[in-house]
């Protein structure tokens, strides 16, 4: 598999960004949880800084891996209507659906930033990292999330993403930088040796580590 795992899928999408190295206007953007350590190589390797931005997917009813939306910080709220009505899916079921994981990111944000402040977006370039994106919704929310708050640029990183995801979102970005870019992917976690859930311990940890160490930490089994 292309990569061992996180930190290392980290490592090789740092080695197609180092022209964002050291830049004082520039700061890594991760989506919790699997993106951070992920984020946190990227980070530590160009040397600019981490923080985290909170989007969840909304999933169907029954069926795990199929996203019909997401939601992120800021209120955003991105549906692929079209997708719900082949579903059958209702608008009060929908809504229903973005309410629960609204209320979710919002937990989120008091845990991710009571360990560490919200991220400072406006005139900074936004290098938004997640460990893959096969729909792109996640993304499609981040990106629409940090839009509202005017950043000088925003440079969507991934270890691997579908051509689905890469035709979507690189419209709405300066760059689009990945490793693999692969129909269909399947399933990210199949990119990945080791691809052991992170907590949101692990995320705190890395939120709280210092990014000149030498090598990552290893995450921790929830």
């Amino acid at each position: 598999m292309p990569f061992r795992d996180r930190a290392d899928a980290g490592r090789q999408l740092a080695a197609r960004l180092t022209a964002y190295a050291g830049r004082e206007d520039v700061t890594v953007l991760a989506l919790p949880r699997g993106g951070v350590p992920v984020g946190f190589e990227i980070a530590r390797l160009l040397r600019v800084p981490l923080d985290v931005l909170i989007a969840r997917r909304i999933v169907a009813p029954g069926h795990e891996r199929m996203t019909i939306g997401a939601v992120a910080s800021g209120g955003v709220r991105v549906v692929d209507e079209e997708l719900c009505r082949a579903l059958g899916l209702s608008d009060r079921t929908v809504q229903w659906l973005a309410d629960v994981e609204a209320r979710e990111v919002e937990r989120l944000e008091r845990v991710y930033y009571g360990c560490h402040r919200a991220p400072e977006i406006r005139d900074r370039t936004l290098l938004l990292v997640d460990d893959g994106t096969a729909t792109g919704a996640s993304m499609r929310a981040a990106v629409t999330a940090v839009e509202q708050d005017r950043p000088a640029g925003i440079v969507i990183a991934v270890p691997v993403a579908s051509y689905a995801a890469y035709a979507e979102l690189s419209r709405r970005a300066r760059e689009f930088v990945y490793c693999y870019i692969r129909d269909p992917i399947y399933s990210i976690g199949l990119w990945y040796e080791d691809y052991t859930p992170v907590s949101e311990q692990d995320v705190c940890r890395l939120l709280r580590a210092p990014l000149d160490r030498s090598a990552s930490p290893t995450p921790e089994v929830p």
